[in-house]
């Protein structure tokens, strides 16, 4: 038996800077990107707010054509259920 990658398959703006996100096994998260935005220097653009809306699913969430985007493993370990 494989493991399977964990990929992200959809995402929903739900409020404030938080994403409800669905993964490629069926399990859903929220995850509120307000601490990483301030940890995180490379994610400090995404504080604006328009910005972070613009976010786009690959098998990950990018925004900015790629130039940020963050593991699905991250958001699954660190995410809500939902």
């Amino acid at each position: 038996m494989s493991a399977m990658f964990l990929e992200i398959t959809h995402a929903e703006y739900l409020s404030d800077f938080i994403l409800k996100v669905t993964f490629n096994n069926g399990e859903c998260r929220t995850f509120d990107f307000a601490d990483v935005i301030a940890r995180y220097p490379a994610f400090a653009p995404l504080g604006e707010k328009s910005r972070f809306k613009a976010f786009t699913v690959t098998d990950t969430l990018e925004w900015d054509n790629g130039r940020i985007d963050i593991a699905p493993e991250y958001i699954y370990e660190h995410g809500k259920a939902a």
